[in-house]
């Protein structure tokens, strides 16, 4: 689950300047042509560092994104929304695998990112550091977080690096049928008593702002630059990606009777986009710094997991681990 709010370092004006100008051009001329770069091919160094840093926040997503639902795994009303559920985390752990594999064929490895993650020199989604304090907090990951997801990660799956845009081929896919299950989940919610509507709307009302942060901060003040851009690394502004949301899932809102805690929030007929109140961004910072509701909790549950799961690295990078025989 990946909204695209990508923290990308800015750009020196001496960044290409040391790139033989002919390979840059060829490599260029065949992104205009449509083609796809692969691990071999030759590709400026920002490209790589810019790729590298993009995937690598995706698969840090995917993982830290698993937490606040899996903590409803056993909660989950009934056996059946326990085991969808289930499923559904184990696939945002999937994901990841493959994207911390698709990072790698650009030279850094699993480890360091993992490390660099723990430690906070790597970011993630912001949404993804508040607390989930009721069932219909998870149906709202479930349907909008993840809506919106795919909104951005169906873009980004027709950009230039190879390993990645078929990554997100099967990410797609299987966010797809996450995107149906929580649908599933609000409409169950929605033509429910109205204890259960209360409750998705309070859900509704908390999650908002950090959603409306998901997308990245607005293309006024993001760091991204027109290279990139070019260079297919980022297919849509951070601005055209929210509009392009709040276009497809603010009608199926209003559709189920909730109101969107965002009175500014209507659709201009004469430009086709959206307004809305601007997010609060010194928030987004403040989070993204690691001073969100559960920064701290996130990055501890993903350290003891490393350190747990260590003697099991260790034994299959042992090649002279003998086999031993179950007593039973």
């Amino acid at each position: 689950m990946y909204g695209g709010g990508n923290t990308f370092e800015g750009i020196k004006n001496d960044d290409l300047s040391k790139e033989d100008p002919i390979r840059l051009a060829e490599f260029e001329a065949r992104i205009e042509r449509g083609e796809k770069i692969e691990p071999t091919d030759w590709m400026p160094q920002l490209y790589r560092k810019q790729l590298i840093r993009m995937i690598e926040q995706h698969a840090h997503s995917e993982i830290i994104g698993a937490l606040p639902e899996g903590t409803w795994i056993t909660r989950a009303p009934g056996f059946k929304r326990k085991m969808a559920l289930m499923a559904k985390v184990q696939d945002e752990v999937g994901h990841a695998q493959l994207l911390y594999s698709a990072a790698e064929t650009l030279g850094k490895s699993r480890e360091k990112m993992i490390e660099d993650l723990i430690n906070g020199n790597s970011k993630y989604s912001n949404i993804f550091n508040y607390p989930t304090y009721t069932w219909a907090d998870c149906c709202f990951i479930s349907w909008l977080v993840d809506a919106g997801a795919i909104v951005n990660q169906l873009a980004n799956a027709k950009g230039s690096y190879g390993p990645y845009c078929r990554a997100l081929d099967r990410i797609c896919a299987e966010e797809s049928f996450h995107l149906k299950y929580g649908h599933h989940c609000v409409i169950y919610l929605a033509t429910g008593t109205q204890k259960q509507r209360d409750m998705f709307q309070e859900a509704l009302n908390r999650w908002w702002p950090p959603l409306m942060h998901f997308f990245g901060p607005s293309d006024k003040i993001s760091a991204h630059t027109e290279v990139l851009m070019r260079w297919k690394v980022k297919m849509s502004s951070n601005d055209d990606i929210r509009n392009q949301f709040l276009d497809m899932y603010v009608p199926k809102i209003w559709e189920l009777g909730f109101t969107i805690p965002d009175q500014a929030l209507r659709k201009n007929e004469d430009t086709g986009r959206w307004e809305y109140t601007e997010p609060d961004w010194e928030e987004f910072k403040r989070v993204i710094n690691g001073d969100g509701p559960c920064n701290k909790e996130r990055l501890e549950v993903r350290r003891i997991a490393e350190e747990r799961g260590q003697w099991v690295r260790d034994a299959l990078k042992s090649a002279e681990t003998a086999y031993v025989m179950p007593l039973a």
